[in-house]
């Protein structure tokens, strides 16, 4: 059978299979369907300091091949993540977690990289830089290497943790943001996060979401987050975690193969609960398929 072990940052993970922020709550939702230490390793939801209700509704909608989520990263905030959703899941899932943060300021990410710091069932920290679905926030730091580069030099100096930025797609070099990350010190990489999209109600004549426009996730968005997950690989030395639309243990291989250490999976979550759990029981199947004895081995083999 496959070796299906990966590390990130000196972590090693069963297998390379992440249900990604945002997707996968604190795990409420899933921990009484299936073992969830079957996981490669958990990134939980987008966490801010503050509590946020998130954006009006409607802000979801669907699409061909995908959907659209204006959530805005809805959220208890900070306190109580770390007093009762992080103990409750720790219940759960015994492996070290991936913690998204949300700042809407540098100062709010160093606040929230020093109290994950002190989390010890946190072990990477993904500093959202790329929420497109926020206002004053996110996406804004998200789309300029200068931005990238002080929210990365900020967290890195209040956390021994390992720093992954969670790039945005929704700019016209992501490579260059990419070494920029690099450069201010960061110790890896989380890309792609969604496509900025927008659908209308042409009965109303107006946007279906009330935000206007949304987050584009799923199948659709794969080919452009492999294509993104390759170019970053040659451009930079540190892992990567890949993700956007990967629906199956094929996808995780094309995923690894473009230059991926991980793979995290969100909107099948939505669609398929089980969506992880059959991903990794597929795996083992697919590799012996295509000759792989070490998922390891395949990590950026397409040059």
């Amino acid at each position: 059978m496959a070796d299906l072990r990966t590390t990130l940052s000196g972590i090693e993970l069963s297998n390379p299979v992440i249900p990604a922020s945002g997707t996968f709550g604190y795990g409420r939702e899933f921990w009484d369907l299936y073992d969830l230490d079957i996981l490669g390793s958990i990134s939980f939801k987008g966490t801010t300091v503050e509590p946020r209700y998130g954006n009006d509704l409607p802000r979801i909608a669907e699409c061909a091949s995908g959907m659209l989520n204006a959530v805005g990263l809805q959220n208890p905030g900070l306190a109580e993540v770390i007093s009762d959703e992080l103990p409750a899941l720790a219940e759960h899932f015994h492996k070290p977690l991936v913690a998204n943060i949300s700042g809407f300021s540098i100062p709010e990410y160093v606040k929230l990289a020093e109290a994950m710091d002190q989390v010890d069932a946190v072990g990477i920290l993904e500093v959202n830089v790329s929420c497109p679905n926020v206002h004053g926030g996110g996406m804004a730091f998200g789309t300029s290497c200068e931005n990238v580069a002080a929210v990365t030099k900020a967290v890195k100096e209040v956390t021994k943790k390992p720093v992954y930025i969670k790039l945005s797609p929704n700019v016209t070099d992501i490579v260059s943001i990419a070494k920029a990350a690099e450069d201010a010190g960061a110790d890896g990489l989380a890309l792609i996060n969604t496509l900025l999209g927008m659908r209308i109600d042409i009965k109303r004549r107006r946007p279906v979401l009330a935000n206007k426009t949304g987050g584009f996730s799923g199948p659709a968005v794969f080919p452009v987050a492999v294509r993104m997950v390759w170019q970053v690989k040659h451009a930079v030395s540190i892992p990567i975690i890949g993700m956007g639309g990967v629906s199956s243990a094929s996808d995780v291989i094309e995923m690894m193969m473009a230059g991926a250490s991980a793979v995290e999976v969100g909107a099948a979550n939505l669609v398929n609960p089980y969506a992880c759990r059959d991903i990794i029981e597929e795996l083992p199947e697919v590799c012996g398929r295509l000759g792989i004895e070490k998922l390891s081995d395949i990590i950026g083999c397409v040059k």
